[in-house]
């Protein structure tokens, strides 16, 4: 019961992240919000990793992946996330993201000897290109300066995704053997540290948080300890729980609560193409993965009798 409200609050968590996000751009730049935020969720796995006398690994091939990692999931994806943002809703943002798994799919076919596509994963595939195009209609359909952002902006999460798919296989061929709460930590510590030098060479003037609103303030401060720190120890205690098959079909619930958070808290307007392009996406994903979720869902009802 326990795992099963972790797992819902993770959706929920990780599904209002980009809400959050975008009230983050109403003042801040993307490089100084994904900054604060990594850097708090930095500063807790660093307390945490001192308390528990963590070893740190000492391999150069684990370190080097940590280190290419800390940029491919966290400091890079984040950005572009967050400069999306500034031009698309938040709700089509989480739905974007939501493509994920498909890039992994790919990546894992032409990096891995285990891994190939199948007809169900080229299925799914299929299916979640078609739900990226009909996203891609609403910019491209309205044409202007503003359409052109909306599109770069939609460019730029599909590419955040990218770089979450190809740092899975990394992390599965390089660092599969590792402590899975040292790559999470090792990686956002590592984004903290490189964003934070990043804003100080490249941010003039620095944001004055004193004049920075309740709401921005609150929404950065969420974002750091809840929705990356706490978030992330929430998933690998999952992890351990349900395993990898099942954990990762949180997936699945952050782009609904994400257009829901979108449109009833952020105002977004709300647009047909938007949940036809969610359920193909999701569909596709689910119909790539359906092997996986029905093993997961297997050992679930098997443990629970």
């Amino acid at each position: 019961m326990i795992a099963w409200l972790m797992f819902i609050a993770l959706g929920v968590i990780w599904g209002s992240s980009f809400l959050l996000i975008k009230i983050g751009v109403r003042e801040l730049d993307a490089l100084s919000l994904v900054a604060a935020r990594l850097g708090i969720a930095a500063v807790g796995f660093v307390i945490l990793f001192v308390l528990n006398r963590t070893q740190l690994p000492r391999d150069r091939r684990t370190l080097l992946t940590i280190l290419v990692v800390g940029v491919l999931n966290t400091a890079l994806p984040f950005v572009l996330i967050t400069w999306g943002e500034q031009y698309i809703d938040s709700g089509l943002a989480s739905v974007l993201n939501a493509t994920t798994p498909l890039f992994s799919l790919v990546i894992a076919h032409l990096a891995l000897h285990d891994d190939k596509i199948t007809t169900g994963k080229l299925l799914g595939l299929v299916t979640g290109f078609f739900g990226v195009v009909v996203l891609a209609t609403r910019s491209l359909g309205s044409g202007g300066g503003e359409s052109q952002n909306a599109f770069l902006g939609e460019l730029a999460v599909l590419l955040a995704a990218f770089c979450y798919g190809l740092s899975a296989v990394l992390i599965r061929r390089y660092v599969r053997n590792t402590e899975p709460m040292m790559v999470a930590g090792g990686t956002l510590i590592v984004g903290g540290v490189l964003m934070s030098l990043l804003v100080l060479f490249t941010v003039h003037p620095l944001p004055d948080v004193s004049k920075l609103s309740s709401d921005v303030l609150w929404g950065v401060l969420i974002l750091g300890v809840l929705n990356t720190f706490i978030a992330y120890l929430m998933y690998f205690r999952l992890l351990k729980q349900w395993g990898a098959s099942r954990a990762t079909m949180v997936t699945y619930l952050t782009p609904p609560i994400g257009i829901f958070l979108g449109i009833v808290v952020g105002s977004e307007a709300f647009d047909p193409r938007l949940i036809l392009g969610a359920g193909l996406i999701v569909g596709g994903v689910a119909l790539a993965n359906l092997s996986r979720i029905n093993q997961g869902m297997t050992r679930l009802i098997q443990r629970q009798r």
